[in-house]
């Protein structure tokens, strides 16, 4: 049985991953399994209505069959999780939901402003559109009730009916080609407080194992592993293979955790991204643009870069490169009209496509300042008379027309590639890239 929750969040404190582990602890205490890993489903970032990162959770629960895996710590008791399992009986099943809806209402922010919380419950999964819906788009809740009660499944809101959208599109992502974070929960008597966090020893462990990604950001030294808000997530150390975060954790020197728990997500995915022409972006969508640099870029107040893009369509959206990424101003800012380019990012309400990552597909070459001639009798360059007068060579007295200068080619300040904002300003779902 597979079970999604969503927004039991504030803005306030709570955390929806961390309302996941009680669930995995009331089915301990309920005699039911954990099958596979729980799953950590970042949706579409440009929600106007999200909390934080946006991300619902889902995890399947049964008689679990096979070898055994420890996938966290809970109270002191390991976390084990089996590779396959069969369904609970219909009564035992209808029990355990009711203890977990329970549960998960208690773990939540219910009664706060925006804090819906939601848990949808199916024997099989959703079909996978519902997922790649909810990355990339605004999805209607009347549409996602009644694929659920096509499908039969439980559900229990409290508040709106907003939160089955994610839980719902959480049980519907397929875990293809996974990230996987390990998040580490504080002791809830230091919620709210300062975190303590040893930052050598999380450069240590990413030195030593490669496939974790986003621990620090190189140009500002700060740590991404440690959330700034007042929920109870200690740290996550996200992995692109699921041994390097269950190796490195003994190594992260910290405050006491209380618990901790290794997620398959798709964060550093792209699933929010799609090729798309500008007249198909709609408000709150993300999307991939190619086309061709329409004017000269400007700096706009605060260090953000303006450019106009021309699709291949033929029609031009204006563009906007946020000073906080640090690496995409400077790029957008070097473009010239008529550089070949290939955009991602996302729009708001209003037409403005906020970028998230810039690929140079093809430069225009670049000229520079008008020089002088050389002489070809004397190898030597000649100098200037005056505005329109014309230049003469200073030793044979040789003279040439204004006409005669020529433009110096110059070199672009970047040159073909793919170029991703600094680590700290990237979105959880965005393309995986260098940390430089």
């Amino acid at each position: 049985m597979w079970i999604g929750i969503d927004d039991t969040d504030s803005p306030r404190g709570g955390c929806t991953t961390w309302a996941l582990t009680e669930l995995i602890a009331e089915s301990r205490r309920a005699g039911v399994d954990l099958i596979g890993e729980p799953r950590l489903v970042r949706l579409n970032p440009n929600v106007p209505w999200k909390t934080r990162g946006n991300a619902a959770l889902a995890a399947r629960f049964g008689r679990g069959r096979g070898r055994r895996r420890r996938l966290g710590e809970i109270e002191g008791e390991p976390i084990l999780s089996f590779p396959e399992g069969r369904e609970l009986p219909p009564d035992e099943a209808r029990g355990w939901l009711d203890r977990a809806w329970q549960r998960l209402l208690s773990a939540s922010r219910a009664g706060e402003p925006g804090t819906d919380p939601a848990m949808v419950a199916v024997r099989a999964p959703l079909p996978a559109r519902l997922y790649w819906d909810a990355v990339r788009k605004l999805v209607d809740v009347t549409e996602v009730r009644r694929l659920l009660e096509r499908s039969r499944a439980f559900v229990r809101t409290c508040g709106s009916e907003r939160g089955i959208v994610g839980a719902a599109a959480a049980v519907a992502w397929r875990g293809a080609h996974p990230t996987w974070e390990l998040i580490a929960y504080r002791v809830p008597e230091r919620w709210g407080r300062p975190r303590q966090v040893d930052a050598e020893s999380v450069r240590t462990a990413a030195a030593r194992f490669p496939g974790l990604f986003l621990c620090e950001d190189p140009r500002t030294r700060r740590l991404l592993v440690a959330p700034h808000t007042p929920c109870p997530i200690l740290y996550g150390l996200r992995g692109t293979d699921d041994r390097s975060p269950l190796a490195a954790r003994p190594l992260v020197r910290s405050e006491p955790v209380d618990r901790w728990v290794l997620f398959r997500t798709n964060q550093g995915t792209g699933d929010h991204l799609r090729p798309l022409r500008a007249r198909e972006l709609a408000p709150f969508e993300a999307g991939i643009l190619t086309g061709t640099v329409d004017s000269s870029p400007e700096v706009v107040e605060g260090g953000h870069v303006r450019l106009s893009l021309r699709d291949d369509a033929g029609d031009s959206v204006p563009c906007l490169a946020f000073e906080p990424t640090k690496t995409l101003p400077r790029v957008a800012g070097a473009l010239v009209a008529g550089d070949r380019v290939r955009l991602w990012g996302s729009r708001g309400e209003d037409l403005a496509f906020r970028l998230e990552g810039i690929e140079i597909v093809r430069l225009v070459p670049r000229v520079g300042r008008l020089v002088a001639p050389r002489c070809p009798a004397c190898d030597r360059p000649s100098h200037s008379l005056g505005r329109s007068r014309g230049y003469r060579c200073r030793e044979c007295r040789r003279r040439w027309p204004p006409e005669a200068a020529v433009r110096s080619a110059t070199r672009p300040a970047f040159g073909p590639g793919v170029y991703h904002p600094t680590p700290s300003a990237r979105r959880h779902l965005a393309p995986r890239g260098p940390e430089r």
